[in-house]
């Protein structure tokens, strides 16, 4: 029979690998769904924001990366509810995104109404499409 050294560090790693039958316990996060669409001129964001008063949000565009940060008032919990179970997270919220194609962040336009954030960047001219003529002989 061989003699096999015991490595303790070898059998944390291995523990650490195995996390199958740990329960995952999400963190309460704000998820920002978005949808991002372009034509010829503009890309589009949408942004689900609801419950974000528009004073609280702030919008970014800096080297062709889209940053949204949303500030939801944080309401005392109630020591005095006896709650099942809480998933509602109020705080700051931040998504960044880069964009398709280089755009004009100092003309981009954003409204926010009925939870929706709608942004509409303007792309720059080389990023729109050219077509050129070209004559067949």
């Amino acid at each position: 029979m061989a003699i096999v050294p015991w490595e303790p560090f070898q059998d944390l790693d291995r523990w650490f690998e195995d996390w199958d039958f740990l329960p995952i316990m999400p963190l309460p996060s704000k998820k920002m769904a978005t949808d991002i669409t372009q034509d010829k001129d503009n890309v589009y964001v949408e942004m689900e924001l609801p419950g974000v008063k528009p004073e609280n949000i702030e919008v970014n565009v800096e080297d062709n990366v889209l940053s949204v940060r949303a500030r939801q008032e944080e309401k005392k919990e109630e020591k005095k509810k006896n709650y099942y179970r809480k998933e509602i997270y109020r705080g700051n919220f931040e998504r960044q995104i880069e964009l398709p194609c280089v755009v004009k962040g100092d003309k981009a336009k954003a409204e926010h109404k009925d939870g929706v954030l709608k942004i509409v960047l303007p792309k720059r001219e080389e990023a729109k499409p050219k077509s050129v003529k070209i004559k067949l002989s």
